[in-house]
């Protein structure tokens, strides 16, 4: 993928850019707002974002694992981004589960590329701040997440959990510069402001 540095078009070297993408890397939508469900055919995952660019780099990405993948828009008007109902996302979701519930596997380290679809699905400055959206439905992931963002060298503080809008608030040159290393260049249909900079 070619993505925008400094103004100009090409090829990102960092560390999501550089690995191949793997159907395991969608646990990075599961960490945000994303759902699994099981159906006849095989497990889906979703994830209802705030702009279309985003649902649909979503959809690049999902197709990169060898998937298909589609937009859609939700009865409030938000896109969506899904997986089609698949087998090979079966493993991935019962590890997601507990039961009917969102659950974090225990151990879980994201990898780049899962952390780009987190950032993806719900990333966002916070004035010098970079937050990542968590799942206000899963309440109970939300610290094991920030334990999974510690164990890849980025501490971040869990803010708004008694609100709407849960994050893991990242903050500091050092974690952001982390941050942005990690997930690899910005997006060419990303607006100004919203990716992680170091």
């Amino acid at each position: 993928m070619h993505y925008k540095i400094n103004g100009v078009s090409q090829m990102s070297l960092f560390s999501a850019d550089t690995e191949d993408p793997v159907i395991d890397d969608l646990a990075g939508l599961l960490a945000a707002q994303g759902q699994s469900v099981h159906t006849s055919l095989g497990a889906r995952v979703s994830v209802v974002v705030g702009e279309q660019w985003r649902a649909d780099e979503i959809a690049a990405d999902i197709m990169a694992t060898g998937l298909d993948a589609e937009t859609l828009t939700s009865e409030e008007g938000s896109p969506i981004a899904r997986t089609e109902a698949n087998p090979r996302i079966t493993a991935l979701h019962r590890r997601w589960s507990s039961g009917a519930v969102k659950a974090v596997p225990e151990g879980w380290t994201p990898s780049p590329r899962a952390l780009r679809l987190w950032v993806l699905a719900a990333g966002r400055f916070d004035g010098v701040h970079y937050v990542l959206g968590l799942d206000p439905s899963a309440p109970d992931t939300h610290a094991p997440l920030a334990t999974s963002l510690m164990r890849v060298g980025i501490a971040p503080t869990l803010v708004g959990v008694r609100g709407n809008n849960p994050a893991l608030r990242v903050s500091g040159h050092k974690r952001l510069s982390r941050l942005a290393e990690t997930v690899g260049g910005v997006p060419l249909e990303a607006p100004g402001g919203v990716w992680p900079e170091g």
